[in-house]
């Protein structure tokens, strides 16, 4: 994750078409909560658990705020529907494979530069609200994949967080915490 001068919102981005983003404009969508199978222990992969998730993206505010029309800028109720859909379909074993997997479909589908997740696991821990990771992905993390979202060279990681056909072709399967 990077931090101070290095974020994204400190130094500013380029949109699409190659203009910078206004330092400190951004779009936010927090807690929403959504089930799923997210889980490696073996009755976690049929039970479904509730993620939450905080998501915030670069938008530079100053059209919409000038022409007052939702078509100049991001239709957050899409971004929200999008990211429902795909965590619900879903069958990772890690968070951290999904908070991934997340932002790179909103960096895909959303052309935005990049996107800074928080995915919360409540109750995944006795004694502790919840447990999750903050993560930051730009588009420059969409390089190198394949049609579904693969690493070429790591080989397919399926929604179920299987990964097969890895380095030299060998199938392995993705491993929970040692």
């Amino acid at each position: 994750m990077t931090t101070g001068s290095d974020s994204p919102t400190a130094s500013g981005s380029l949109t699409a078409s190659g203009s910078p983003t206004r330092a400190g404009d951004s779009l936010f969508l927090r807690g929403l909560s959504i089930e799923c199978i997210i889980g490696f222990i073996e009755w976690e992969r049929h039970v479904k658990q509730t993620v939450v998730i905080d998501l915030e993206l670069p938008l530079d505010c100053r059209r919409a705020a000038i022409t007052d029309e939702v078509a100049d800028t991001l239709d957050y109720k899409r971004l929200a529907k999008r990211v429902i859909a795909f965590v619900e379909a879903s069958q990772f074993k890690l968070v951290e494979t999904l908070a991934h997997r997340t932002a790179l479909v909103v960096l895909d589908e959303f052309d935005v530069e990049w996107v800074r997740l928080t995915l919360n696991k409540p109750g995944a821990i006795r004694s502790s609200r919840d447990v999750g990771v903050t993560i930051e992905r730009t588009r420059a993390d969409l390089a190198g994949l394949d049609e579904r979202g693969n690493r070429r060279d790591f080989g397919e990681l399926d929604r179920r967080g299987e990964l097969s056909g890895g380095p030299g072709g060998v199938a392995a399967k993705a491993q929970g915490p040692g």
